[in-house]
């Protein structure tokens, strides 16, 4: 028999921002944004990061839930790119 607390999922979920090579930002959301921005440089990653490549993430937050991450997410992507700067420069 399995233990509950075993089957839990202890993970974090993270929101990232990429800075692209032409200075524009790209916002998305992982478990592992390590990989994900690997994935992203590789062209494997968003259709927009295909065509704006990324160089490294600028923002990294870390969130329990992959809902949460999310829900973050949509935030972030609805600021401007002067709001994004700032939120970047903040942390």
């Amino acid at each position: 028999m399995r233990h509950p607390e075993r089957l839990r999922k202890t993970s974090s979920y993270y929101v990232y921002i990429l800075v692209c090579d032409d200075g524009s930002y790209y916002t998305g959301y992982s478990n592992n944004p390590t990989n994900r921005l690997t994935q992203h440089m590789r062209g494997r990653g968003a259709k927009y990061t295909r065509m704006h490549r990324p160089t490294r993430i600028v923002y990294l937050q870390r969130h329990k839930t992959r809902l949460a991450a999310m829900r973050r997410e949509r935030k972030i992507k609805k600021l401007t790119h002067e709001a994004k700067r700032q939120l970047i420069e903040a942390t």
